[in-house]
């Protein structure tokens, strides 16, 4: 009889008989009785009672009693963590068990026990175990190490069990070494800037020996690791690709895709004219069509791979369309994504094969795919010109069948080509108009009367044709009524006597009669047009459209670079970073692509570790991710950094500008005017007291913004340094672009304290109140200190300072420009988004002064490659007036020499983020022109420093 005896029992108040079988003599009934216990825990009876009694069954040589114990064991440890420890010593007497079978066993129970009073007494059983003889212990304990920093990080790295892991790497077990690289990677995992898996071509040599040895499983860790490795040149590159390449072969899906992850990320070193280059991209195509036999749930998980890789590299799989077919059996989840990868890889060699199956799928039975088919054909016609005419008159045979759902989509799609090819197929439209009385798709009304609009001088009756629109204009959908009032818009001023009153009561609807405030604003913009300035109306209206790009839809690079590092993953099939739906305590680390063969890139990032006489290293800047989803998804953590304050007590907080708590705002600020800067206490986490350093006089500063003054402006209050350079004031954000309100602002360096300035000008009609500011992650990691302080609501024509201190305490991201910074700024109004560009001088710190000495071995220490040659033209400045201009802005000489009538003058500059620029300056008596040499370890930063440098000596 089988174990399916226990589940069927209907005993009640069994836990005394069971009690009695576990402390039986007999072998046989106390096995018995744990299959008992086991199937009750299985079936959600409450057996944790009998928890002593089943610990004392662990006393036996019965492999399967001693599992089932184990199995008790790790589900009520937890709820009985006092009686567990009874069982510690039975794991240390296990651990050293003859039979390598227990002695895994043990180690595996002992990993699975997340009680931290029992953990600390299984350090020195593990430590055997990961040093067993056995290579099944041994890979048993390396995963148990990873479980255990799971619960206890801190006493893993006190007992040195990080470093043995890494000597497991080189273990002459394959299984091993694949366990003790899952374990690695998952604590890298958690801590992502831990450098555990120190990657060097040793142990990769080691790993791709293990690769053809080991599991499965085993080996798509040890790919997985691979992909994270950094080639140091294109030749360790083939390298490594020429043995990952036979994984290609692999049966399991899952494999093969992690190969394809590698491969995929050091193709990017190898150089386009080398022969391999070409034969590893003929070597990756039959894998990914193989994998498309598969069920259809791996077919769409691996379609949704491939979409990635025809944006990334469309020649592996160029010659490859047929398989992209669709079958009438396919669910329609893979017919789409199949239609996708079709169009990506339409081309002028295969565009008659494509448009001939894409109009047999248009007469298929199901209305989603016929629709997304018919798109596809206008989409060929957007990427292959030479397909253009054929893609129309394909078209305009689908709309001959008259089929209701068929004749909108392409209407929307002709559109399209209409956009991309003015003044070509114009002769369709005729066309099109017999098809009006059976639109009653939104978009597809739109597109008809966005075409009616634009070719009404050629549509005699289009006046007609948009009135027939006008008498149902409530009954519309939002989209339609905006593309009727331009289309109608559009009529009258290339028609202007025959369509005035059409236009009035278009005018008359959308203003006067709609509750919309789009569409009101639309209407309010057009009738002002015209009655000022006709002229300026044609000029607006009737202006040349930019033509529409060949691929609206293709995914961002920077993002593309990522999801290819994350191919064969969830991100990878939701085409989204790990970031967007990874939730929890774990840091996602951004994943990208090395640099390009041939770009002049270094495959190494520069040395930032060892900058000058700093001791904290400077920050890493992360490259730059998906800028709108980061821009609209602030993270706003309450800054970390402590900044000057003008009281001891005051609090600030960091407010989530999208978020529903920001009506509150100003809530509490009325009563703040003369003393703290504080909005209400539930603004956020305080930032801490001032500074003890801060001058005495601060403390009575009044509140900064609302016109009461700026908080440094104390009339020498604060040892700001003199000749400290700040920019002009230039407009950030125009009116026009955020419904009234203009921004205009510049950045200083006041007393050690970053601000931005603002003036914030309300040129609408209505009152403004509720600000409130946020930043994008950025290069340095700027962040608003405190919250946007403007105390009074903003009326119509009025215009506000406001000074906003700024920490380096934010979230870092490299951005392009370097100094580039996202804004977006709330009001009760809207969020409005500008990008603005910072001095980098911002960043100098006050304590960038190096000491002789270590200026001299850090500038021999930087490669030369490092080094940056720069011309300032038109200085009339002799070398000591240069020096305290440049001082004033935190730009350090060190020491003067004079060498045949020149100066020559070594300087120093620290930035807030730790990394260290030095320069040399050389000025020549009588010449304007002076000469600026630059090293820094970071290379990026050279030409920001010379634009600083320019800056103040110029101004």
């Amino acid at each position: 009889m089988t174990d399916s005896k226990y589940f069927t029992t209907t005993k009640k108040g069994e836990i005394f008989e069971l009690k009695a079988e576990l402390n039986s003599d007999k072998k046989e009934k106390k096995k018995e009785a744990v299959k008992k216990v086991i199937a009750s825990m299985t079936v959600g009876k409450d057996v944790s009672a009998l928890f002593p009694d089943v610990v004392n069954c662990m006393q036996t040589d019965n492999l399967e009693l001693k599992k089932l114990v184990y199995l008790y064991l790790m589900n009520y440890a937890k709820s009985q963590p006092d009686m567990a420890i009874m069982a510690v010593n039975t794991f240390v007497k296990d651990c050293e068990d003859l039979n390598p079978l227990i002695r895994a066993l043990a180690v595996r129970t002992m990993g699975c026990i997340r009680v931290d009073k029992i953990t600390e007494y299984l350090c020195e059983p593990l430590r055997k175990c990961l040093k067993d003889e056995d290579p099944y212990v041994r890979k048993t304990a390396a995963v148990c190490v990873a479980k255990l920093h799971d619960i206890n990080a801190q006493l893993v790295e006190d007992q040195g069990f990080l470093d043995t892991l890494k000597d497991l790497i080189s273990d002459s077990n394959p299984m091993v070494v694949a366990n003790a690289v899952a374990a690695l990677s998952e604590i890298a995992e958690s801590h992502p800037n831990s450098n555990l898996l120190d990657l060097n071509p040793q142990t990769i040599n080691k790993l791709l020996t293990a690769l053809n040895e080991c599991t499965e499983w085993g080996q798509i860790f040890i790919l997985d690791c691979l992909a994270s490795y950094l080639p140091r040149d294109d030749r360790e590159s083939q390298s490594i690709c020429e043995r990952v390449t036979p994984r290609l072969s692999h049966a399991n899906s899952a494999v093969v895709l992690s190969a394809v992850k590698v491969l995929m990320k050091f193709m990017e070193m190898l150089p386009k004219d080398l022969d391999y280059y070409g034969t590893l991209l003929k070597k990756l195509a039959p894998p990914l069509v193989t994998l498309l036999s598969a069920e259809p749930e791996l077919q769409y998980v691996a379609l949704r791979n491939i979409n990635l890789i025809v944006q990334k590299r469309p020649e592996i799989l160029k010659h490859e369309m047929k398989v992209f077919f669709v079958k009438y059996n396919d669910p329609i989840y893979v017919k789409l994504e199949k239609l996708d990868i079709m169009i990506r890889l339409a081309s002028q060699a295969n565009i008659a094969q494509v448009l001939a199956e894409l109009k047999e799928y248009a007469t298929e039975v199901d209305v989603d795919f016929v629709r997304k088919a018919v798109r596809a054909i206008g989409r060929c016609a957007i990427k292959v010109e030479q397909s253009a005419e054929r893609c129309v008159s394909t078209l305009l045979d689908l709309i001959q069948t008259k089929v209701n759902y068929v004749v909108q989509e392409a209407i929307v799609v002709i559109k399209d080509i209409f956009r991309k090819y003015p003044n070509k197929y114009e002769s369709v439209i005729a066309t099109l108009c017999e098809n009006l009385d059976s639109l009653d798709e939104p978009e597809a009304r739109a597109a008809m009367i966005w075409i009616v609009g634009e070719y009404a001088e050629r549509i005699d009756n289009a006046d007609e044709l948009l009135e027939s629109f006008l008498e149902g204009f409530h009954d519309e959908s939002t989209q339609v009524q905006l593309q009727l009032l331009t289309a109608i818009v559009k009529l009258f001023l290339k028609k202007p006597t025959e369509t005035q009153e059409l236009v009035q009561q278009v005018l008359s609807l959308a203003t006067q009669d709609s509750d919309n405030p789009d569409l009101r604003d639309r209407g309010y913009i057009y009738w002002r047009l015209l009655s000022t300035d006709p002229v300026a109306a044609k000029e607006v209206v009737l202006a040349e459209k930019p033509l529409i790009s060949e691929e609206t839809d293709l995914i961002e690079p920077t993002l593309l670079e990522e999801l290819i590092c994350h191919i064969g993953t969830l991100a990878s099939v939701y085409h989204k970073p790990p970031s967007a739906f990874v939730e929890g305590s774990r840091g996602v680390q951004h994943k990208r692509l090395p640099p390009r063969a041939g770009s002049g890139e270094s495959t190494e990032s520069p040395d930032v570790g060892q900058s000058g006489p700093s001791e904290a290293p400077p920050a890493v800047i992360p490259s730059q991710g998906d800028l709108l989803g980061d821009l609209l998804n602030l993270d706003l953590a309450p800054p970390t950094a402590t900044v000057p304050s003008v009281q001891p007590s005051m609090q600030m907080g960091a407010m989530d500008l999208l978020g529903g708590g920001l009506d509150s705002l100003m809530g509490d600020e009325s009563d703040t005017l003369g003393g703290d800067i504080g909005g209400s206490p539930s603004m956020g986490a305080g930032l801490g007291a001032a500074p003890a350093a801060m001058p005495a006089s601060l403390g009575s500063a009044p509140a900064v913004g609302g016109g009461l003054g700026d908080l440094f402006d104390l009339g020498g209050g604060v040892g700001m340094p003199t000749g400290s350079y700040v920019a002009p004031k230039t407009v950030w954000l125009l009116a026009m672009k955020a419904k009234g309100l203009e921004i205009s602002g510049t950045f200083a360096r006041r007393g050690g304290i970053i601000q931005m300035d603002l003036s914030l000008t309300n040129k609408a009609m209505s009152v403004m109140t509720d600000f409130a500011i946020q930043f994008n992650r950025n290069s340095f990691g700027l962040a608003p200190a405190g919250p946007l302080q403007v105390l009074t609501p903003l009326s119509p024509n009025q215009t506000i300072d406001v000074s906003l201190p700024l920490s380096t305490s934010g979230p870092v991201m490299k951005m392009e420009p370097l100094n580039n910074l996202q804004v977006a700024v709330k009001n009760n109004i809207d969020v409005f988004y500008f990008s603005c560009q910072y001095p980098l001088s911002l960043l100098f710190v006050e304590d960038g002064k190096m000491d002789r000495q270590v200026f001299l071995a850090t500038w021999k220490d930087i490669p030369n490659d490092n080094e940056a040659q720069f011309q300032i033209k038109d200085i009339h400045l002799n070398s000591d007036v240069a020096s305290n201009k440049l001082q004033g802005s935190n730009i350090f000489t060190i020491a003067k020499r004079t060498v045949e009538g020149q100066d020559m003058l070594y300087q120093s500059v620290k930035l807030t983020n730790g990394i260290w620029v030095l320069a040399e300056m050389r000025i020549q008596t009588g010449n304007p022109n002076y000469t600026l040499s630059i090293k820094c370890r970071a290379p990026e930063v050279c030409p920001f420093v010379y634009q600083c440098y320019e800056l103040v000596l110029k101004n």
